[in-house]
């Protein structure tokens, strides 16, 4: 009879295989340290009156871009910019999932069983943001609610008072994302060694914001005016005179601004200057918004500098 070979036992195989994804993942690890410096991912930060803020990522940065700016491409108030955002906080942490309860998937875990849309028009961040507003506008008196009744009459949700621990930050987020705080968003931007491409900048403006972002006061949709970098989008923000339209108008450039370093990894972006102010992505933190080089003077001590357009600029 032929001698039997021992057999390992299926706890020394266990542990075996722990150790060798152990070993892996720590592999992984210095890889990713090796290949990144060390660095983290990049973060964003929007700053509040006092100080404080809220710190991000820049996944949810370019994601709460994008639902700020469908909102405002509908017309809709601050306020439902704030109400769609703490939503998305709670129901997938502003990422578009691909996952959820039963059927629930995307930014707002909008169900395609429930008529919200086809698997893959809710999985886009500016179609699931679109439907949030368009079942919001259908709410009576939405803005006067409290943001709990106002998302839930929306979301329908098991668990609706969720909702209220995100109202500082996504107030703090809309304010910033729909102009009314001007240089309040930061973000460190990183976006690697791959050149930007002003082509998808401008796709991308224009995916969010709509199609006449890049039309208005006579701009060429190329995005290449007189005089202007080859590698530099300018996004007009029309001129106005009365004061209340010049509110507006600045709040509108603030929007576009916030938008492009909200998306500054994502877009390869590396600069945006807006109303005597600019920013400029950084290895070593999160960039504030700095008075731009060659600006001077009573206009732009008050702002108004340079804000008949954002200039966005991509890497080379």
């Amino acid at each position: 009879m032929p001698e039997k070979t021992a057999r390992p036992s299926r706890g020394r195989l266990l542990r075996a295989g722990a150790a060798v994804a152990l070993l892996l993942a720590l592999a992984g690890y210095f890889a990713a340290q090796y290949l990144t410096g060390g660095r983290t991912a990049p973060r964003c930060r929007v700053a509040s009156a006092d100080g404080s803020g809220y710190e991000f990522t820049a996944e949810q940065a370019t994601n709460a871009a994008t639902v700020s700016a469908v909102g405002g491409a509908r017309g809709m108030p601050e306020r439902a910019v704030t109400i769609a955002l703490a939503t998305a906080l709670q129901e997938s942490g502003l990422r578009n999932l691909t996952y959820g309860d039963r059927d629930s998937l995307g930014l707002f875990q909008q169900r395609p069983s429930q008529g919200w849309g086809s698997k893959k028009q809710v999985m886009d961040p500016v179609y699931a943001a679109g439907k949030f507003y368009q079942h919001l506008a259908e709410v009576p008196d939405y803005a006067a609610l409290p943001l709990t009744v106002a998302a839930q009459r929306v979301q329908r949700s098991g668990f609706p008072q969720a909702y209220a621990k995100h109202e500082p930050d996504a107030a703090l987020l809309a304010a910033a994302l729909t102009g009314r705080a001007a240089g309040t968003l930061s973000c460190e931007g990183r976006p690697g060694p791959e050149p930007g491409d002003p082509a998808k900048v401008r796709a991308a403006l224009e995916r969010d914001f709509g199609p006449g972002v890049l039309s208005a006061a006579g701009a060429e949709a190329s995005g290449s005016r007189g005089g202007e970098a080859p590698r530099t989008v300018a996004v007009p923000v029309p001129g106005t005179g009365a004061e209340s339209r010049a509110v507006a108008a600045d709040r509108r450039g603030w929007a576009l601004a916030h938008w492009a370093v909200a998306n500054s990894s994502a877009l390869h972006i590396d600069k945006v200057t807006y109303a005597g102010r600019e920013w400029t992505a950084s290895d070593e933190g999160r960039s504030p918004w700095r008075k731009a080089a060659g600006a001077g003077g009573p206009e732009a001590a008050n702002g108004r500098e340079g804000a008949d357009e954002v200039l966005i600029g991509v890497t080379e």
